[in-house]
């Protein structure tokens, strides 16, 4: 079932170059069958920690522990109940731990989960850790940053690279300091066949532009592509703690699909995600196509009208002395009756729905994006950093697998001379990724690198900033 077994992660969590210990945690919980994938849903989480003597570790391991049980519990009662339900359990916990200590007051941490269900992606998130898609050469940022400078950004309607003088690490909302914290909601995104979703602390987003992981990201699997990006940061300094996770969405092919006895792929209704109900009715036989007109008649004020009908009919009878008044008051009476308490069914159904914003449209957010197609600006920066990167360690005497660099460097050349560019960069993220594994391996902590790409971060067309 796509959407199920037809999804590809991998997470990585690193302490960064210039910190001694990790106050970030994660979480991955996938669905295991089709019966959890139904209820829950896969769940992704990263969460960033804050507060000195480690309790920042505390409450992130604590964030990283509960929502995504709790959340898991309630999955049941929709995504909106469950994601709230989980947060606010999670951040009374971590408020509670920090009330009984000492050391441990103000502890607090960022959340942010990733959820794909059945009927789309949804973001539950607080604090400044960061959940972006990656979709047709673009990366969208869906989750909105509970910082200082994103909320004055907010305030004078003006994208946040325009505030100057405001610190960019300064948080307004977290788990853990207050007893009761407000929780974003956003869904339900689409889900289509080739999406990626990264989910990251700023330990990454601070010092890796958007372009960049949505380049990365877009072209290597997972597993690379979370190596590949927490290298970049600790190149680029690694001030923080750096956490990733990444998440791709397989395009199902013929032959899978035909092996699980599914439609064609191509057909918009061989995917679940993309909304069941077309192809429900698709496959209803004429009896129950009937069935379903009839219960979406209007009845209630059918009867209404009935009654009335009946009433005026009963009083002209009475009028002319025709003895059949009392069958059609009586016609009249049962009809505006049944009309009534049809009127009554149909109101408290409609505030049921309205309480339960599950089941309701909902406006779709994108918070920031940015172009992170692959053109030849990029294929030379990547290769100026490789140079770099050879130079470094050919300067230090450290060991590399010339012959693996050797080796995808030449396909990357071969695929870029037949215009591929995206191919080319994937083979040139990966003859890169040996050069910062070897780095990665054998450098101090304490030493640190210019920016992979040069000192002018890439120039990324910013549309959307709130």
């Amino acid at each position: 079932m796509f959407g199920f077994d037809d999804i590809e992660y991998a997470s990585l969590s690193d302490v960064g170059v210039r910190r001694s210990h990790n106050q970030d945690s994660l979480a991955t919980l996938p669905a295991t069958d089709l019966e959890q994938w139904r209820i829950r849903g896969h769940v992704f989480l990263v969460a960033d920690g804050m507060g000195a003597h480690a309790v920042g570790e505390l409450a992130s391991k604590l964030a990283a522990d509960s929502i995504p049980h709790i959340y898991s519990k309630h999955a049941h009662e929709g995504a909106i109940a469950a994601i709230r339900r989980a947060f606010v359990e999670a951040n009374l916990c971590i408020h509670n731990r920090g009330q009984q200590n000492r050391e441990f007051a103000g502890m607090g941490t960022t959340g942010t989960a990733l959820l794909l269900r059945p009927e789309g992606l949804w973001v539950g998130h607080v604090g400044d850790s960061r959940c972006y898609r990656i979709r047709k050469g673009k990366i969208e940022q869906l989750s909105f940053d509970h910082s200082l400078v994103w909320e004055l950004a907010r305030r004078q309607n003006k994208p946040p690279e325009e505030l100057l003088g405001v610190p960019s690490n300064v948080i307004v909302r977290s788990l853990g300091p207050e007893p009761f914290v407000q929780v974003d909601v956003e869904g339900p995104h689409p889900i289509e066949p080739g999406d990626v979703y990264v989910l990251c602390s700023d330990g990454l987003s601070g010092p890796v532009t958007d372009r960049e992981i949505g380049a990365v990201a877009g072209v290597l699997p997972p597993e690379e592509a979370c190596r590949f990006l927490i290298h970049l940061a600790n190149l680029q300094g690694g001030p923080d703690n750096i956490t990733v996770v990444a998440v791709r969405v397989a395009h199902p092919s013929e032959k899978d699909a035909a092996s699980r006895g599914g439609p064609n792929p191509g057909n918009a209704a061989a995917n679940p995600l993309a909304g069941s109900d077309a192809l429900s009715a698709l496959k209803a036989s004429p009896g129950a196509r009937l069935v379903g007109l009839v219960l979406r008649f209007p009845w209630p004020f059918f009867l209404l009208v009935l009654g009335i009908a009946l009433a005026v009919i009963a009083i002209y009878f009475t009028a002319f002395d025709i003895h059949a008044e009392v069958p059609a008051f009586v016609g009249a009476a049962v009809a505006l009756m049944a009309g009534l308490g049809g009127l009554m069914l149909q109101s408290v159904r409609e505030r049921h729905e309205e309480s339960n914003p599950a089941e309701q449209p909902r406006p779709l957010n994108v918070y920031r994006q940015t172009d992170c197609t692959v053109d030849d600006v990029v294929l030379e920066r990547l290769q100026l950093a490789r140079t770099t990167l050879e130079e470094r360690i050919r300067e230090r005497n450290w060991q590399a697998d010339g012959n693996a660099v050797q080796y995808h460097l030449q396909v990357a050349e071969s695929l870029r001379k037949r215009g591929d560019r995206q191919a080319a960069f994937r083979e040139l993220c990966r003859a890169v990724l040996h050069l910062m594994d070897a780095i990665g391996r054998q450098r101090n902590k304490e030493e640190s690198f210019k920016p992979l790409y040069d000192q002018t971060p890439l120039e990324a067309d910013v549309k959307g900033a709130p």
